[in-house]
């Protein structure tokens, strides 16, 4: 069954780049990533555990932990590490689970009957501190994932857990947010002090609170 929005995430045991870990409890109270790959050795995969390498200083900031999954074996992510620190000019620090039995890759119904038997889609699932799963979002495997997008997503996420907003279109952090419905308007002042305005009566402006 396909994991939905405000699911818990399944928990899990595997090994990883960096050892045995249970998955809920390597998150702790942390918001989490876990992002999966077709195959080791392949190049769009290389580029983008580059791209997130990149970036993990990001994640991290925004008390976000990262976890990559591919059906190959640990031998073989070790190695496919090598690649991509090399070729991508950067340094893997977070974790690959190693899950050539299919473990993780079914749980999560990362392997898709309209594709190849054997290879997971790129998926992506954002897990909350509670456990819950905030987001997912399914590529080809032919389409590397932009992680920027995921980045301003975790931003959104963050933000409208903690305020009564809601993000508009192509928002970007510190940009204005918009009102929720539920907050009727002689409350906006008292919670709202920035200030709104007021395009429609549903559609309502204010500074992002936390900025």
């Amino acid at each position: 069954m396909a994991i939905r929005l405000g699911d818990v995430a399944p928990d899990f045991t595997a090994e990883t780049t960096a050892g045995t870990i249970k998955f809920h409890e390597w998150l702790g109270d942390s918001w989490g990533i876990l992002f999966s790959h077709p195959k080791d050795f392949t190049p769009v995969c290389t580029t983008e555990l580059g791209a997130v390498a990149k970036i993990t200083n990001e994640f991290k900031k925004r008390n976000v932990k990262v976890l990559a999954v591919s059906v190959d074996p640990l031998d073989s992510h070790k190695g496919w590490v090598n690649d991509i620190n090399e070729t991508q000019n950067c340094s893997v620090s977070y974790p690959i689970i190693a899950d050539p039995d299919r473990t993780v890759a079914n749980l999560y119904d990362m392997i898709h009957p309209n594709a190849l038997d054997n290879m997971t889609v790129r998926s992506v699932f954002v897990i909350g501190p509670d456990k819950k799963v905030k987001l997912t979002l399914t590529y080809p495997a032919s389409t590397g994932r932009n992680f920027d997008e995921i980045l301003r997503v975790v931003d959104s996420l963050q933000l409208t857990a903690k305020h009564q907003v809601a993000t508009p279109a192509n928002w970007k952090d510190g940009e204005d947010c918009i009102i929720v419905p539920a907050v009727k308007d002689e409350e906006i002042p008292s919670k709202f002090p920035k200030g709104h305005r007021a395009v429609k009566p549903y559609l309502r402006f204010t500074p992002q609170p936390n900025k």
